[in-house]
């Protein structure tokens, strides 16, 4: 690598870095009252309805549409992001999550049903700005690692998009030429 190169690549990386920082402190600043807020929300949602109730097991319930149309019915538990029921349940979507939940790539984006987008709290600036990276982009659009599962979103329906847009393809393409 040239010299520039170098220097290009190492600024991106702190800058990577410093982003990252960042934002977990602003996020462990907020943590109390953004733990509060959930409590709030789970305390006065516990009655809403019967019809998202868990299996036997106590796990909720995801149908992931793959890009061939093949329906994959698994579940995972209550917390989990959609990226680590994919990875758990050892689900074959190529190129899912490559920076493995970290908020660095668009890899793991999913369109959702229209009424399970509805559920969901607001999008973050970050995910937005991968989001805009993500290839076949919905208004429905959100990152599978940023969508954690609720007993609300049991049985819910996630579709994988066409196509990803994955850096680690284009980075291989570039070394080939």
């Amino acid at each position: 690598m040239s010299s520039i190169t170098t220097r290009i690549f190492s600024s991106a990386l702190t800058y990577g870095l410093l982003r990252l920082a960042t934002n977990l402190l602003a996020t462990s600043r907020n943590l109390p009252s953004t733990i509060h807020s959930v409590h709030k929300l789970n305390s006065s949602s516990r009655s809403l309805t019967t019809s998202h109730s868990l299996g036997p097991d106590g796990k909720v319930s995801v149908t992931f549409v793959s890009r061939d149309g093949e329906r994959l019915k698994v579940t995972g538990l209550v917390g989990d992001s959609l990226l680590k029921v994919v990875v758990d349940q050892k689900l074959d979507i190529d190129g899912f999550g490559a920076c493995e939940g970290t908020l660095a790539c668009s890899t793991c984006h999913l369109i959702l049903e229209d009424s399970v987008y509805k559920q969901l709290d607001i999008i973050s600036d970050e995910e937005m700005d991968l989001l805009d990276l993500a290839f076949g982009l919905t208004d429905t659009s959100r990152l599978g690692c940023q969508v954690c599962l609720s007993k609300e979103l049991n049985g819910m329906t996630v579709r994988v998009p066409d196509g990803v847009n994955d850096i680690r393809q284009l980075d291989d393409q570039g070394s080939s030429s």
